[in-house]
C-alpha cells in the first residue's frame, strides 16, 4: 500500500518510494529504508516536504509484538583472546563465502540484490564493534589467489573500524562500510586475464583498470537497497585531492569525507596485499607511505594511524630479541609497545612455543616489521592450523 506522507509523519521503519516535494533543488535517491530519527533529521534539512512510502516493504513493528516497555534480551559478555580471534575467523570464512557468491551473481549480470552484502556489512560492523583487536588481525592474513575477494572484506572492516574511531553514528558507519565492501565491485567485469596478469600492467591494462569504478556504480545505483553515501563511495574513491584521480578528477573540496577515507583504507589495504603485478609491502611500511602521499588527505591519514597503530594489530614483527610475533594489542599510551604473541626463533630457524610477551613491561622491543616470506613462513596456513589452536587466553 502506498501512502503520501509528510515528513513530519515519517518514522523509522518506513520504506520511502519516493520523494513527492522539497523546498530545495538537491538530487535526493527516490527509495529507501529509513534507519532511524538521525536519518530521517537528515531529510528534514535537505528540504524534504512529503513523500510516499509504500507500506508493504516498511518494516515496521506491529501492535500486538510491541511492547509498552521495551525490553532487551540479556546480552552476552564479549569473546576475548583465542575465542574472540576463532569467531572472528569463522565469520571471515563466512563473508569470503558470501562476497564470491555476490560477484558471481554480478558477474552473470543479474540484477543487484544487496540484501545479503547489507547483512554481510552489518555482521562485519557489529563484529569490529564487539572486538576490533580480533578481526583487525584478521585483514594481515593474506591469500594471494583470493586478493579482490579479502580486499573487500578488508577495506570494510578497516573502515567500520576508521568511521567508529572518529565517531561516526550508526547509520553513517552503515552507509560507509557498504560503501568499502563495494567499491570494487566493478571489478567483476574487467577481464580476468586482466586481474590475474604477471608482471607489469601498461597503460592501457591501467586504463581499462579504471573503468572498474563507473562499472561497479552503473552496477548498483539502481537497486533500492543502495544509499547515496554508499553510492559516494564508489564513485568518488580513486578522487585524489589535487584533481589527479579518476573517472571525474574531482579535487578535495568536491570530494566526500567518507570517500576520502575509503581512499586511505583502499590504498593501504592493496600496499600490503601481494597481487600477481605486485608485491607487498608492510603493514608500517605502507602507513609512512601514506603520510608521503599528499594527494591524500593528510589529516585524515593522521587519524587512521591513530585508529590502527603504529604496528596495527595482525602485524608480523622481529623482536630485538630474536624472535618473531604477531602484534595482538595495543596500548594506546605506548604505541610502540604492543603486546605480542611470538611463535618462531629467527636464531634457532624454527617454530617455537606461543607466547604472549607485552613490550611495555619487559625489555624488549620491535626491531622491524617484517614479511612471512622473509622466513618462508605460510602465514595463512600456519595462523589457522597452528596459532588458532594454540594461542594462549589475553
Amino acid at each position: 500500500m502506498l501512502k503520501n506522507l509528510s515528513i513530519d509523519e515519517v518514522v523509522p521503519g518506513m520504506f520511502v518510494n519516493q520523494v513527492i516535494e522539497q523546498s530545495r533543488n538537491l538530487r535526493v535517491r527516490s527509495k529507501g529504508l529509513v534507519k532511524s530519527i538521525e536519518a530521517i533529521k537528515k531529510l528534514k534539512e535537505m528540504g524534504i516536504l512529503r513523500v510516499e512510502v509504500d507500506y508493504e516493504k516498511s518494516q515496521l513493528p506491529t501492535a500486538q509484538n510491541t511492547p509498552s516497555q521495551p525490553t532487551l534480551a540479556p546480552s552476552s559478555p564479549p569473546l576475548r583472546g583465542a575465542d574472540a580471534l576463532q569467531a572472528a575467523n569463522t565469520l571471515y570464512a563466512e563473508a569470503v563465502d558470501i562476497q564470491s557468491t555476490f560477484l558471481a551473481t554480478l558477474n552473470n549480470h543479474a540484477p543487484a540484490d544487496l540484501s545479503h552484502a547489507v547483512a554481510l556489512s552489518e555482521s562485519i560492523i557489529d563484529a569490529v564493534f564487539d572486538n576490533q583487536d580480533a578481526m583487525s588481525c584478521l585483514t594481515m592474513i593474506k591469500n594471494t589467489d583470493q586478493y579482490l575477494l579479502e580486499h573487500s572484506i578488508n577495506c570494510a572492516i578497516l573502515m567500520a573500524m576508521f568511521t567508529h574511531h572518529l565517531g561516526y553514528d550508526r547509520d553513517t558507519i552503515d552507509d560507509a562500510c557498504m560503501g568499502a565492501l563495494l567499491m570494487d565491485v566493478g571489478m567483476a567485469h574487467l577481464p580476468p586475464e586482466l586481474i590475474h596478469k604477471v608482471g607489469t600492467l601498461s597503460t592501457s591494462d591501467w586504463d581499462v583498470i579504471r573503468t572498474h569504478v563507473e562499472v561497479g556504480v552503473e552496477m548498483v545505483q539502481s537497486s533500492e537497497q543502495i544509499e547515496d553515501l554508499t553510492l559516494a563511495i564508489i564513485a568518488q574513491h580513486h578522487e585524489r585531492e589535487d584533481g589527479s584521480g579518476y573517472p571525474r578528477g574531482l579535487s578535495s573540496a568536491d570530494i566526500s569525507p567518507l570517500a576520502k577515507m575509503a581512499a586511505i583504507v583502499d590504498s593501504y589495504d592493496a600496499m600490503i596485499s601481494s597481487r600477481s603485478h605486485q608485491s607487498s609491502i608492510t603493514p608500517t611500511a605502507a602507513l609512512k607511505r601514506l603520510t608521503r602521499d599528499q594527494t591524500l588527505d593528510q589529516a585524515l591519514v593522521a587519524h587512521f594511524i591513530q585508529c590502527v597503530g603504529v604496528h596495527p594489530i595482525g602485524s608480523l614483527v622481529k623482536l630485538k630479541s630474536g624472535r618473531l610475533g604477531i602484534i595482538s594489542k595495543q596500548h594506546p599510551e605506548q604505541l610502540i609497545s604492543p603486546v605480542v604473541m611470538t611463535f618462531y626463533s629467527i636464531n634457532g630457524g624454527h617454530f617455537s612455543e606461543i607466547k604472549r610477551i607485552d613490550l611495555a613491561a619487559v625489555d624488549d622491543e620491535i626491531e622491524s616489521g617484517v614479511q612471512p616470506n622473509e622466513f618462508g613462513i605460510n602465514l595463512p596456513r600456519f595462523f589457522r592450523d597452528v596459532f588458532l589452536t594454540q594461542m594462549p587466553a589475553s
